[in-house]
Order: structure tokens, then sequence, then C-alpha cells
């Protein structure tokens, strides 16, 4: 069948670099620091292209040089109706993009396809009818641009790249008519109406889909619509087609793509050739494309001679998913493509199953005389606290593996285990892949992993925290090797799945003795770079240890009050009925408050919120965003009842409800589970559930702290937060002595700044001056603009600037130290916390003015807020040791942000209080004092 695929260059180029540029591994660039990300994701989507959809013919739309007709018409109208264009400025590595993607088509044999003067978008809809007349079967037009729409016709389809992830869209007629709620031909006429802010065209203000559509669907194209806009009824719809009827003809102009392009229709030209081999290999040499030659040329190409350490690894999918696994590290090695790894089944190992203790006793004997080892766990389930051992892995040497198969008994496990303890209970190096979790499973038998130790998980976080540190993503990464999947074993998530316990013994064997054997490679690999990025202190003295003191807390767990939380629920229950009848009244109907449709329709369309243009999301719906409604709340009751609705219902089902179903049925208590490895700043997250993330700064939200209490009579819950930790970190680091001595002498540090920035006496300090200045005192570390601050404060932004140039001039160290610190940052292209703790930025130098805000914001805010990680990490290393030590009853359960929570009987109370404030305000040396507040009580909330 003969189809043509015409692709769209700039969107689709555009697309690809800031999937890079978002992703959390960052840009992908060259050893020499060339930016690839825009050429690389592209050609990735043209590869999908090729190898999916085998199309006979082929053409690249690009945009040329110089002025184009659409443009002009775009800024005339934009001047007539003073409309404010939204199309930034391009990025210069886009622009250095494009002449490199131009030579890689040539060297494929496919044509790049421009007419001066015209855009791409004209240049695809010529060609399409042109090959439709031609007698081709289908034409493809491949963009996500929405405005291509009108083009489609039963032989001409739009074909939309996939969004995070989802399959790409193929648009016929009936599925353009499905999706914009008009047929093709009449896009052009929705698009002048409504207009789309991206492509610069305004259409007519307060015209939104909705009207779009049904005033298309009553009178048909726009210019009709117009004639009989005096027949309107509605009041305001009418006014303003009158009002702005040339606007609508004009938008309308600008939203329709051209099909009378001079450009010839060629079918050989366009027909797919193959490509130079010649030509094309020493590009992809040059641009370090390893991955990308082995799909092109079937080959990977010789090393370039400058690419001594290519900076990249796996590659995305940008056709059907976001591309997020390229690494800009220089010390991250670039996998092989997919399907080019090596894999158990071609490359030499020795595995053996064990399954006699004597066989057990000649491994450990063995093992005792080797320097480390690696081990791993093999178990039942996920949940560390509930799973059946199966088996343990052992490795001491690279390509050799042993699995000790154990009984199902678990009095019988228990015994056996007893040949290992003195090897896992030794002083050898014990290696492990998240090590928490082997840690818990075996305490469950009685073991108790005994430093040293290495995680292989935690060295790669502390190398490159915002990386992916999954034991299969890294053996990519660094050895070449891909794993053997788990479901290849125990099959797919769902009711069919497996239990390792069911799968054939010398299969179990393979899989975890190569998981063993795999962690003892990558922590070969991996030592070397941990010293040569500088983070050993940090990984040896703040994440290793930090493992057996989280694996405690969540085996200690915590008791819920669960009959608090049924009644709770009942009360917010009768709250969301009382909101529901509030939000309808508001709104003077009754509509769905969970649908962002339906309620973009209320607030923008009924009540005409928003101004003229409100706000959209990508996929075209209204805006119905927190920050949307709380801008809107200043002007209109229903957003605020809005508000208030989403929270409790959040409040209700992501806590209340929920909490009782987590409580576990063996303990009685709630084991939340902390990740050690997620936040690039160092930070602790956790889940099931998710305690960082209860509302506290409401009453409604502070009432589910009352759930959690101590394990019984006789007990207290003991809470110790820091106080202001990040200020104060922002005082030593900065060194601006004002602030500095505000903390040193004790002061209250928001009155003490409200006093500077205004000018007056500490005692004159009114409480709207101080919450101003508690805002800008947080702000600040977080960079926070003028616009931000006003938003805030509800304040005009001119005030808003001033207190923040006030702030700047009363705290210069301050303004010193941010401005250092994005230099320094913009040099090393990294920045580092109090502990040395690394945080790389690649984009902090990029030609983007957005992206590279961004960046600057966190070069400023990382030391701050990983070193308040760092100092509450260290706090609990030393509480966890002292009230071990001290051989005290009381146990620490939980971490939220800046506070520690403890179990503690009635006796120890005194004492656990004063051991807890010394060991938190003396975790590190800082140039001014660190102080944490205590409290006690028979709930969490009471305690704090």
């Amino acid at each position: 069948m003969k189809t043509l695929f015409l692709l769209d260059a700039m969107a689709l180029i555009y697309r690809a670099y800031f999937v890079f540029q978002n992703s959390p591994a960052g840009p992908r660039k060259t050893s020499q620091g060339q930016d690839t990300s825009a050429v690389f994701g592209f050609m990735l989507t043209l590869l999908e292209v090729l190898e999916k959809e085998q199309p006979s013919h082929l053409g690249v739309a690009f945009d040329p040089a110089g002025p184009l007709l659409r443009d002009e018409e775009a800024r005339a109208l934009a001047e007539k109706y003073a409309y404010k264009g939204t199309r930034p400025e391009t990025p210069q590595e886009i622009i250095d993009a494009v002449p490199i993607i131009k030579e890689l088509l040539a060297a494929m044999g496919i044509p790049s396809l421009e007419v001066p003067g015209y855009e791409a978008d004209d240049v695809m809809g010529t060609l399409a009818q042109a090959a439709e007349q031609a007698g081709f079967e289908r034409v493809y037009l491949f963009t996500p641009d929405k405005d291509m729409a009108q083009l489609v016709t039963e032989r001409v389809h739009l074909l939309r790249p996939g969004i995070q992830g989802k399959p790409h869209q193929r648009l016929g007629p009936a599925e353009v008519t499905e999706k914009f709620g008009v047929p093709p031909h009449h896009i052009a006429d929705y698009l002048g109406l409504k207009g789309d802010t991206s492509d610069n065209i305004p259409g007519v203000p307060k015209i939104g889909e909705k009207t779009a559509v049904d005033l298309i669907t009553a009178y048909g194209s726009l210019e009709d619509i117009l004639a009989r806009a005096h027949e309107l009824t509605k009041k305001g719809v009418r006014e303003t087609l009158l009002e702005h009827a040339e606007q609508g003809r004009v938008s309308k102009q600008l939203a329709t793509i051209r099909t009378d392009v001079p450009i010839a229709f060629d079918a050989h030209a366009l027909e797919r050739s193959p490509a130079d081999a010649e030509r094309l290999e020493p590009l992809l040499k040059q641009l370090e494309f390893k991955s990308l030659a082995s799909r092109l040329l079937g080959k990977a190409p010789t090393p370039h001679p400058k690419a001594a350490k290519p900076a990249t690894s796996g590659q995305g999918d940008l056709f059907g998913s976001a591309a997020t696994d390229a690494a800009p590290l220089e010390t991250t090695p670039e996998a092989p493509a997919e399907g080019t790894y090596r894999t158990l089944a071609d490359t030499p190992h020795n595995y053996r199953l064990l399954t006699t203790r004597e066989e057990f006793e000649a491994l450990a004997a063995e093992l005792a005389t080797a320097p480390a080892f690696c081990f791993d766990t093999e178990t039942t389930g996920l949940d560390a606290l509930e799973a059946d051992l199966v088996g343990l892995a052992l490795s001491a040497a690279p390509g050799t593996g042993y699995f000790v198969l154990l009984p199902e008994a678990f009095d019988a496990t228990q015994a056996l285990l007893e040949i290992f303890r003195p090897l896992l209970e030794g002083p050898q190096l014990k290696i492990a892949q998240n090590l928490k979790y082997d840690l818990t499973v075996l305490q469950r038998y009685g073991i108790h992993i005994a430093p040293p130790f290495a995680d292989t998980m935690l060295m790669h976080y502390v190398v490159r925290s915002d990386g992916k540190h999954g034991m299969d993503t890294l053996a990519r990464s660094y050895l070449g090797y891909d794993p053997v999947p788990i479901e290849a074993l125990i099959g797919k998530k769902g009711k069919q799945q497996l239990s390792m316990r069911g799968v054939e013994p010398q299969l179990v064997a393979d899989y975890a003795a190569e998981d063993a054997d795999v962690t003892l490679q990558l922590y070969q690999k991996l030592t070397p770079e941990v010293d040569a990025l500088g983070v050993r202190t940090v990984l040896e003295t703040i994440e290793q240890p930090l493992v057996p003191v989280l694996a405690a807390m969540e085996w200690e767990g915590i008791r819920v009050d669960t009959d608090f939380l049924r009644e709770y629920s009942k009360e917010l229950d009768l709250e969301l009925r009382q909101l529901e009848e509030s939000c309808y009244r508001l709104a003077g109907e009754q509509f769905n408050l969970n649908s962002p449709k339906q309620l973009g329709t209320v607030l923008f369309e009924k009540l005409l919120l928003g101004g003229e243009k409100p706000r959209k999301t990508a996929t075209g719906q209204y805006a119905t965003d927190e920050e949307t409604l709380m801008t809107l709340a200043l002007s209109h009751d229903l957003p605020a009842q809005l508000l208030a609705y989403r929270q409790v219902a959040k409040l209700k089902s992501t806590y209340v409800d929920a909490l009782p179903g987590l409580v576990n049925p063996r303990t009685g208590r709630v084991h939340t589970s902390y990740n050690q490895a997620v936040a690039v700043t160092g930070r602790l997250s956790s889940n099931s559930p998710n305690l960082q993330n209860i509302p506290i700064r409401t009453d409604r939200g502070k009432e589910v702290r009352r759930a959690f209490v101590p394990r019984g009579p006789g007990w207290v819950l003991l809470s110790a937060d820091y106080s202001q930790i990040e200020l104060r970190i922002m005082a030593h680091l900065s060194g601006d002595e004002a602030l500095k001595e505000a903390f040193v002498q004790g002061e209250d540090i928001h009155r003490a700044t409200a006093a500077r920035i205004f000018g007056v006496a500490p005692e004159a300090v009114d409480s709207d001056m101080r919450r101003k200045a508690k805002t800008a005192n947080f702000g600040i570390i977080y960079g926070i603009t003028a616009f931000g601050l006003s938003q805030r404060l509800g304040i005009p932004r001119g005030e808003a600037k001033a207190i923040i140039d006030s702030y700047f001039a009363q705290y210069p160290g301050v303004a010193e130290f941010m401005t250092r610190t994005v230099e320094q940052a913009r040099a090393n292209r990294y920045v580092r916390t109090l502990t040395g703790r690394l945080h790389h930025l690649p984009n902090i130098t990029s030609s983007n003015p957005t992206v590279r805000g961004f960046t600057e914001r966190n070069a400023i805010n990382t030391p701050i807020q990983g070193s308040a990680a760092d100092l509450i990490k260290l706090a609990m290393i030393r509480l966890h040791r002292a009230i071990r030590a001290g051989g005290y009853a009381s146990r620490m359960l939980l971490q939220v942000h800046d506070e520690l929570v403890f179990d503690v009987p009635e006796g120890e109370v005194e004492t656990l209080r004063t051991l807890v404030r010394h060991e938190m305000e003396h975790a590190l040396e800082l140039s001014v004092p660190l102080v944490a507040d205590t409290g006690v009580g028979t709930n969490w909330l009471d305690a704090h």
C-alpha cells in the first residue's frame, strides 16, 4: 500500500528537546559537552516511524529561515488587537540542531521539505492534498499540532505523538469530530472562535470551546455565525461576536492551513531509499549515538577519537512515551541499544544451586576467607515485614554465584540460617542492593546484619541523585548487561502471578545468583565513582549508617486509633455534603464537582471568571488546578468553596479512610516505608502511608495526627522539631551578620526581619508585618519573585518588590550568597551541601531562560534543603545509637520533614527529652545555634 508520512520537523524537534530538558536525568550531551537532546529525540521519533509504520514514502517539512507570511500576519494582528502572543524565543540548542538533523536526513535518503516564506504546516497541507489526488491510499500528517486536524479526510489522517507514555493518536474524520466536537472542515472556524495561544491566535474574547462548538453546530462556518450574530439570544455571546467580528475573521485566516504553496509533488523523490552508510556513520560517531547507529547501520560505530567518556545512557521512546533515561553525567557510561545487552544466555557464568546442609556449611567456610561478599534474599513477596524467605544468594567473585534454597517451614529455615550468622553478623564487608529490604527480612529470622556493609543503590544515589537506582537500570548502564526479569519467573502482576516459592528451583537459582553477581560487579564499578566525585563521606557517615535506623523504625511501626478515624470520617462526610450544597448554590446549578470539564464550563462560560482568555491545559480543557482556583477565589466565592471541598475530600480518602486499612493485622500497627533514594535533595519520603503529606496547615489536617497514639497505657508520644532550620542554615551558609545575630540572640526571626525591612522597632511590628516577613524569609530560600510574593501575600507587585529589595538591603550577605552560589554552580555544574552531598545541575547554562531560571533557583535552594536533610539524618543515626546504648525502652517511630516522633514510657520522658534535644542540636556544628523544640502528649497532635 502506498503510504506517505509527512513529519512536522520543528514541532517534533521542540518536543524532543523539552522532553530531555524536563527529564530527571537532564539533557543528553556528548563527552565534549554538546547538547544533542533535540537531535537524539528527533531521530528516535523518526526511527519509530520507519520501523513501526514502514511508510513507502516519507518527507520532513521544515520552517525556512527568514520571515514567514503567517508570522507577519500574526504580528499585524497582535498590533491591531493588542494581543500578546505566547511563543517564546527559540532555544539556541534547537537552532543548532536543525542543520545537523538535515544532514542526517540527507545521509538517510529522506528529503527535507521547505519553501521560503511558508510554514511547514502549509507545505504539509499542500503535499497531503496533492498525494491524495495522486492516488495514495493513506497520507499521515505526523505532528502534535491540533490545527492540522483541518486537513483530515478519509485518506489523510492526523497522527499525534503520545504524551507521557500514552500511545500516539490516529485521527480520521470521526476521531477529529469526537475529539473537537466539530468535523475537520470546521477546525479553522473552531480555532478562529476560541483562539489558540500556542499559535498566537487570539480568537473572539469570551468564546470558549463549548460555545464555539455550539455555534458551529447551530450555524456552520464562522462567516455564517457572524452574519447571524444578531439573532443570538445569549447576550454576552451576541455582543462579543458583533464587537470582535473582524478579529474572529483574521483569527480564522491565521488558523487556516494553506494548500497552495508553490511546491511540486514528486512521488519519486519522496520514495523510501536506503541510507548512505559511509556518509551516515561518521555523523553518528561524532554525535556519539551508539544505540541509534546500531539500529540504523546494524552495528555500533567505532568510537570517535574525542569520545573517551560518552555521557549518555539508554534510549527513550519519543514516539509513544517520554524519553527519560538519558544521563548527562560524564561518569555514566552509555548503555547499548535495546536488544544489544549481554544476557545470562550469552555470558559465561558459574551459578550453583545448593540444597543440603553440607553444601551450606562448605559455602559458609569458603566465603569466610573472602574480604567481601554480596548477598541477596529471595522471598515470597515485596512486604519485608511479611515475606517469607525462599533462599539466599551469595557471590564473592564476578561471574560466580550460589543460591541457598531454604525450606518452607519457618523454624527449619531459621535453624539453617545459623550456619550463615557468623558471615552476616561478622566483620567482613557485606554488599547488597537495597539493603534495607534484606536486613528487615532477615531480622524476622533473628539475623541482624552488622556493618561494614555497602548498598549499591545508595552508592549510585550519592553519585547521581537524580538518576534511576534500580539494579536492572544500573546493570544496563554500567555493565551493558540485561538481567533476567522477575516476570520471566513468576509472570506479570495480577491474580495469575506466581510466588517465588512455586518456581522451579534451578530457575530461581540462576535468577538469584545473577542478582548477587551483578550487584557485586556494580559495587566494583561504583566504588571509584564514589571516590572521584568526593561523596564517600556522605555515603559512609549518613546514607549507609541510616539503613538500620530506618529498618528499625519501619519494624516498630506506630499504633493508630481506628475508632477515632471512623468517627472523624463521619464528620468529614457531613462537611462534604454541606460544601457540595454551597457550591451548587453559588453556581446556580448542580454539576459534578470532580469533573474538570463541567467545572470549567461553570466557572469560565457561565460565570465568565478568569478574564477574556482563561488558561487552558495541554489537552485544551480549562485549567481548574489549585493555583487557578486560588486566583479566582479573590473575586468569587465558588472557587474558594471548591478548594475547601477538594481539601476535605482528599483528606478523607487519602488518610482518614485509608489508614485503618494499613494496620498490620499481626502487629496492630501501621508500618510506613521510608524511601531513602528518591528525593534529589537527600530528604526522606515515605509511603503506605505517605506521612510527609499529611496536611498540617489546616485544622482539619491537623486532626489526622490525633489518630497516631502511643503503644499503650503508661506510654506517651514525644515530638521533637527543628526550629526554623532552613533559615538557620541560610544564616550559616551566607555568613550574613545581621541574620546570624538574630539567631544568636534568640530573637523571633520573623519579627526581627519585619522590623528591619519595614524600618520599625521590634515592638512596633504588627501581625501583618510579621506575616509578610515570614513569607519573605521562607520565600527567599526558594527564589521567590516579586510576582510570586505578591500572589502569596495578596499585595500589589510593586509592594512585593519593595519588600524583597528591602530584605536584600538589610541582609546583604544573603544576596551575596545567592549570587556566589549561582556563579559557582554555573562553573561546576553542581552544588554541594554542608556534608558534601552532590547535586548535579546540567541545565544551569541552558540558553532557555525558563529552564535556566528554574535551575538557578535549585542551585540556591539545594545546599539549604539538602543540608537540612543531612542534619536530621545525622541526628537520627546518633539518637538510634544513643537509645540502644543507654538501654532505654523508648523507640524512634517517625520522621516527617524536620520532626522526629518517639514512643516513650512515662518514666523515661525527661531523660529522653534531654537526650533528644542534645543529639539533634549537636548533629552538626553551625555558626548559629540549632534549636529542637519538644512536646509530649497522648497523641501526635497534642505532642507537637
